[in-house]
């Protein structure tokens, strides 16, 4: 949270809110964290925890710690490192980086910039072409996974956004100009770091001369509300490598995930971003486990802000976490070096608290770990 008092800091306030803001009231964006209040760490003493390995496999890749980098957009206009300096910060903790579709750096840059793991986040889009494209791109590029975002049939309603116009490029008013001439370092940044951040892996389909139609307003135009479970089988078929579905929160859809062929799922209501007062990824957790945990590799996505939150998720089941706010606001106060030293004071507190709680390996942590307040 010092991070994100940071970042709030630095960023002018369209692209902080944009990072910090979810839809509507935001009770579920509270909720997603606070929910792990539910559950307390039981640990075990006299237990010989000098040697301790975090590590996990998942998705294919053998990680150093089970956290994993969520998808986010628009990286570079919260600092120029953008997505390459995010993937190298996951790369140097030893994690998984995945790249959103809305990104701001194209998915070979990323590629080239980090030879840690990476996972691209896509969606099922109007244009089968383009979703294929990326496919392709995905293949060339060698990442390791590809990752389905399947809550998105429409944006949520991010009243934060709406207040201070942020788009990509920004559209914003007289205030959001004059809040941005008084952050003179991150103006100074933006301008001397071109090209000025745009969607790059998209704006390829904008239609030329369009002056009405940003970046954006194509993006929206591409989510398909007629996509189902037979896309996502399709999606599977061109992919030959783990696939995972993200947005699950109920049993029935991982159920289906099992159906399809997917390799994994996450757990997660888009960090708040999209329905408010749908449950925490925590809460269906257990559900959904017992249900399909042996089929597919289930990670939770949202709310996580501590190492023992990461803690709570695994005794419950999942394989690893994900999170997107965590690096980003290191990101945005500092660069690569401020995601990296995100990431790692979590990684650091996955340490100390394993030791704690008396287990030396991820694999030891279960529900006798746990109680339910």
């Amino acid at each position: 949270m010092d991070f994100r008092a940071l970042a709030k800091k630095r960023l002018p306030a369209p692209m902080f809110h944009y990072i910090d803001g979810a839809a509507e009231d935001e009770w579920t964006y509270r909720q997603n964290t606070s929910a792990f209040e539910q559950y307390e760490l039981v640990p075990r003493f006299l237990v010989d925890v000098d040697k301790i390995d975090t590590s996990t496999s998942v998705l294919g890749q053998k990680i150093d710690w089970p956290f994993i980098c969520s998808p986010t957009g628009y990286n570079r206009l919260f600092h120029h490192d953008g997505e390459a300096g995010a993937a190298r910060a996951a790369a140097r903790t030893g994690t998984i980086f995945c790249l959103s579709t809305i990104s701001t750096t194209l998915i070979e840059d990323v590629a080239e910039a980090s030879e840690g793991p990476k996972v691209f986040q896509i969606y099922v889009l109007k244009d089968r072409s383009l979703t294929q494209e990326y496919i392709q791109r995905c293949k060339d590029a060698n990442y390791d996974a590809l990752c389905l975002t399947v809550d998105v049939p429409s944006n949520g309603r991010r009243e934060r956004d709406l207040v201070t116009g942020m788009t990509v490029p920004p559209k914003l008013g007289l205030s959001g100009y004059m809040n941005i001439a008084r952050h003179i370092n991150w103006s100074f940044n933006y301008l001397t770091h071109p090209p000025t951040p745009s969607m790059v892996n998209l704006e390829h389909k904008v239609p030329e001369g369009s002056s009405s139609m940003s970046v954006m307003d194509f993006m929206n135009s591409q989510f398909d509300r007629t996509v189902t479970w037979k896309d996502a089988a399709w999606m599977i078929e061109q992919w030959d490598k783990p696939f995972a579905i993200k947005g699950i929160l109920s049993v029935e859809d991982a159920k289906m995930a099992v159906e399809v062929g997917a390799s994994a799922i996450m757990v997660s209501n888009h960090g708040g971003r999209q329905m408010d007062g749908c449950p925490a990824p925590i809460e269906v957790l257990a559900d959904i486990v017992d249900a399909v945990g042996d089929k597919l590799e289930v990670i939770l996505d949202g709310g996580v802000r501590r190492g023992t939150h990461i803690l709570k998720a695994l005794s419950l089941g999942a394989k690893a976490c994900m999170g997107g706010r965590p690096y980003l606001y290191g990101l945005a106060a500092a660069g690569e070096e401020g995601a990296y030293r995100s990431l790692n004071l979590l990684k650091e507190e996955v340490i100390n608290n394993m030791i704690l709680l008396g287990t030396t390996k991820v694999e030891d942590i279960t529900t006798d770990h746990l109680r339910k307040v």
